[in-house]
């Protein structure tokens, strides 16, 4: 019987999740991307193939040193990515998640981009 590992069950739900969520000019896919030091989002248009806008927490000056503030770092760069798609006129999206569960940095950089006035 072969087991499997966390990664293979992030890339499983993450194919199930991309089958779903198709970005368009008029509605980008906002896909946000984990990793152990940093955090990423960026607005896609899969037609295209092209990335509308994109934000991380490497923008910002101050060092993260608490798991408080990585949840804070987060939040800022959903803020600052609506902001950001406001200004080209985007209103609307999709959440692509990538894989990762809809809880602690994932779901604040959707609340910090809805805050914002960006749609899901």
């Amino acid at each position: 019987m072969a087991t499997t590992t966390k990664r293979q069950k992030q890339i499983r739900r993450h194919n199930r999740v991309r089958a779903k969520a198709i970005g368009t000019a008029l509605r980008p896919r906002l896909s946000v991307f984990r990793s152990n030091q940093h955090i990423y989002a960026q607005l896609i248009d899969d037609a295209a193939g092209k990335t509308l806008v994109a934000a991380t927490d490497l923008e910002f000056k101050e060092k993260k040193e608490e798991k408080e503030k990585r949840m804070v770092f987060a939040a800022r760069v959903g803020e600052m990515l609506a902001e950001r798609a406001l200004q080209k006129d985007i209103k609307s999206a999709i959440f692509d998640r990538g894989g990762y569960r809809f809880h602690g940095m994932i779901k604040a950089i959707a609340e910090g981009a809805r805050k914002k006035g960006l749609v899901f």
